[in-house]
């Protein structure tokens, strides 16, 4: 195992949160106000939004809530590839479904790496059990001996370690732990992460706003009525106003 080079990880972390800053402010910027129509307007309906701009500004929120979570997730893995590699040469990996491998102490890891515990539905579930399987045959083709470990890596978490459908579950600490040997370490760069965030987050914000003005404006236009109201039954037709059945036999 080789020691963390705190100097060279807060720099990758620096380097990298400014692309994360970027990706999400380009999100923002090419996000289109049909696209943002697309969510559940019976949601927002039930919680009784009635002004237009607080109408764009929850359904931004929630757009912006699940977009966010897979841009940080792509980073927290390039952070976790960048670790592991410090620690014991491990590297990304080209099979399908593998995001990182390590070859340590006589044992190759197949490590899937997700941001968090709630990543995906059953079928997702299913195949990354599938994965698994299809990369320690891949593995095992030049040599059968080998020991091969399959790992889902979680960055964030509280849960005990366990095995389960034919791989290790590793979260939070433990995980980082286990790819850099600093037990430590989910807490030291929790600090570099947060590198220029006020700078980053006032830009942010300043092009959210603008939007929200922005399509504000453009939504009163197509679906208030005269009076100013939200014309609840235009925005559920554009929404999902898709009638084919009648010329359709189902029988």
């Amino acid at each position: 195992m080789n020691n963390i080079d705190i100097n060279l990880l807060n720099a990758f972390v620096n380097k990298n949160i400014d692309s994360f800053h970027e990706t999400r402010l380009k999100c923002l910027e090419d996000l289109k106000l049909n696209k943002l129509l697309s969510k559940n307007p019976y949601l927002f309906k039930a919680k009784n939004i009635n002004k237009a701009n607080d109408l764009i500004q929850s359904l931004l929120d929630a757009f912006l809530s699940s977009s966010e979570e897979k841009i940080f997730g792509d980073f927290l893995e390039g952070l976790a590839i960048f670790i592991a590699d410090m620690a014991f040469n491990g590297f990304k990996s080209g099979i399908t479904g593998i995001d990182l491998e390590i070859n340590r102490e006589n044992v190759h890891y197949l490590i899937s790496i997700k941001s968090g515990q709630n990543w995906g539905n059953a079928s997702q579930h299913k195949k990354l059990e599938q994965d698994f399987k299809k990369a320690t045959s891949t593995i095992k083709q030049n040599d059968r001996t080998i020991n091969v470990q399959s790992i889902l890596g979680i960055c964030y978490g509280k849960s005990k370690t366990n095995f389960n459908n034919g791989y290790w579950k590793i979260i939070g600490q433990n995980f980082w732990y286990f790819i850099s040997g600093d037990k430590d370490l989910y807490k030291e760069i929790i600090e570099p992460i947060g590198y220029r965030a006020k700078e980053h987050n006032d830009q942010f914000n300043q092009g959210k706003d603008a939007i929200i003005n922005l399509f504000t404006k453009s939504f009163v236009s197509a679906f208030c009525d005269k009076s100013g109201k939200i014309d609840w039954e235009k925005l559920v037709e554009f929404n999902s106003g898709n009638l084919d059945l009648d010329s359709i036999n189902l029988h």
